[in-house]
């Protein structure tokens, strides 16, 4: 048996699954407050009656980390930056300190000046002064040579922690990505922390022992240990269970639309020709573009429990919520009341529900009915209008796939796909706004669980090889080692496969289940005077995201 449990601002939802069947699901509240109430809540009710000796694997998703950022609840940063020369400081500066110091190593990883101890020994007392105790490292060419990250980095350790070390992120060239991808993984390193405290804790108190594993933003998994390491990369984890969720439930090559309809947020994503669109360069957060590989994904802020309001004789909804629906003692209208009076949902009190559907028709003269009515088709206007303007954006560009780069390819949507807890009330309006068909599994409410729940393990490596140098590194394993000057790329791509099958296996890949490929390889001959030198190779390989397996056909579409 399978558990996948996905932990959102607003409700937890779990789901059991054994042999492709889902046999359970549940959603409960999230106390913020208290996540080991949460998260034990969720699975005592879910588990309740079964064997927990059966369970072989656990898969989350959470909102916790991207919750932290757009709340402005994450830890300070001390940033200590090796730009080296000729590069413009000002805007790499994203903690609440940012040092940034002398040294520099070269694009080859040759040291062309050390570091200077003084100007570590003064980051260290300014970090102290103000109190900051999360750091982040980085140098320019640190993925091709880390050696002065790991100097600063022993000179640090008993004072500061956590502290990233930026080539340890990803082994990318890109320099000022690689800056803000280390200041949010020490930004939200201990809201994480918090999580997976309450996660081991709750899996204790019911006895379970399975291994267990973390949604990242790209659709994959890692085990819940590498992403106590790693946290950045779930950051985004919560839109890419949509994702999976999504397909767990669908068979097709046909372009789509998907929408992960929830209480606060609608999480907009596309298939072209079956497959989810990707990242290729990794997401912004917040104001700052990222390493961080994800599927695509843009949020907006209507949901199902977003505030209603009426001005200058116009709707408006979102983007905030304030509470749950006044159905459930909440203090303003929402769209959920609406789908109440209309007969959409059965919940709370329809009489409160009515209530505030009167307060939203009378300035519009509309009765109860009416204004509920005009409610929803103006949410699946707002959501049809995002949609609409992604798209325009989406095919001035290269389409690029979780598979493969898609040159000349314009997605033109053939169906939605909805999930999340309004999905079924909604699927006809927005049928009609969009005309064309619009789809929704039988546990539409808890499919981002199930996505969680069948993702695959993925990870990615960079290889960089200086046959002059006779060098050979990968920055996301620490790896260094001498090779011959007569090494081919042949022989490196043999190296990378090899290397990400091993990577996948240290984040809680089983072998069996591993989809390894080389998705990029340059070799360049580097000469001198009149002659070659040697070869630069560059390799990325990866462990490919999806499913682990598709659920049996009788568990997925319902209409």
């Amino acid at each position: 048996m399978i558990v996948g449990l996905d932990m959102g601002g607003t409700h937890v939802d779990a789901v059991l699954i054994h042999q492709g069947e889902i046999i359970e699901a549940i959603k409960s509240p999230t106390d913020r407050s208290d996540l080991l109430k949460s998260v034990w809540g969720a699975l005592k009710s879910l588990l309740s009656g079964q064997d927990p000796s059966q369970i072989q694997r656990i898969i989350l998703s959470t909102t916790i980390s991207a919750n932290a950022i757009v709340e402005r609840k994450t830890d300070p940063v001390g940033m200590i930056i090796e730009c080296g020369p000729g590069l413009q400081k000002d805007f790499l500066c994203c903690g609440r300190e940012n040092i940034f110091i002398s040294g520099y190593i070269d694009h080859r990883g040759r040291e062309i000046s050390p570091i200077n101890l003084q100007e570590i020994e003064q980051a260290v007392k300014t970090f102290k002064h103000k109190n900051i105790q999360a750091v982040a490292i980085t140098g320019k060419f640190s993925v091709r040579n880390a050696e002065h990250e790991i100097k600063i980095n022993e000179m640090l350790q008993d004072g500061f922690f956590p502290i990233t070390l930026g080539h340890t992120l990803s082994g990318k060239l890109n320099f000022p990505r690689r800056v803000f991808t280390s200041f949010y993984n020490s930004a939200v390193f201990s809201t994480f922390h918090k999580f997976s405290g309450s996660i081991y804790k709750a899996l204790q108190r019911e006895k379970i022992n399975a291994p267990i594993y973390v949604l990242k933003a790209d659709g994959g998994t890692m085990s819940l240990k590498a992403g106590e390491k790693y946290p950045v990369n779930t950051i985004l984890s919560g839109p890419a269970a949509s994702v999976m969720g999504g397909q767990a439930f669908l068979q097709t090559t046909e372009d789509a639309v998907f929408l992960d309809i929830g209480g606060t947020t609608t999480d907009i994503s596309f298939l072209a020709d079956g497959i989810p669109l990707f990242e290729p360069l990794g997401i912004k957060i917040g104001t700052f573009p990222t390493l961080v590989r994800a599927l695509y994904s843009v949020s907006i802020g209507v949901g199902g429990d977003s505030r209603v309001s009426v001005k200058n004789q116009r709707l408006l909804i979102g983007p905030e919520r304030q509470g749950p629906p006044q159905a459930l003692g909440g203090v303003c209208p929402t769209p959920t009341d609406a789908m109440i009076v209309l007969g959409l949902i059965d919940l709370g009190d329809k009489h409160k529900a009515i209530s505030a559907m009167k307060k939203i028709g009378e300035p519009l003269k509309l009765n109860p009915v009416d204004a509920a009515n005009a409610i929803l088709e103006t949410m699946v206007d707002m959501i049809k209008d995002k949609v609409e303007k992604l798209l325009d954006e989406i095919n001035s560009h290269p389409v690029y796939t979780i598979k493969e780069l898609l040159y000349g390819k314009k997605i033109k949507p053939k169906f939605i796909q909805a999930i999340g807890g309004p999905a079924k009330a909604m699927s006809p309006i927005l049928a009609k706004k969009f005309d064309i068909p619009c789809r929704y599994p039988k546990v539409y409410e808890a499919a981002n669980a199930v996505g969680a729940a069948l993702a695959r393990t993925t990870a990615e490596i960079t290889m960089f090889v200086d046959t002059a140098q006779k060098t050979l590194s990968v920055p996301e394993m620490g790896l260094y080692e001498k090779v011959s000057q007569r090494y081919s790329l042949e022989e490196a791509k043999i190296r990378a496969l090899d290397l990400i099958k091993r990577q996948s296996m240290l984040l809680g890949a089983k072998e069996d289940e591993i989809c390894a490929e080389i998705i990029e390889e340059n070799s360049f001959n580097m000469v001198r005077g009149f002659y070659t030198s040697g070869k630069n190779i560059r390799i990325r390989a990866q462990t490919k995201p999806g499913l682990i397996y598709q659920l049996r056909s009788d568990q997925n579409v319902s209409g």
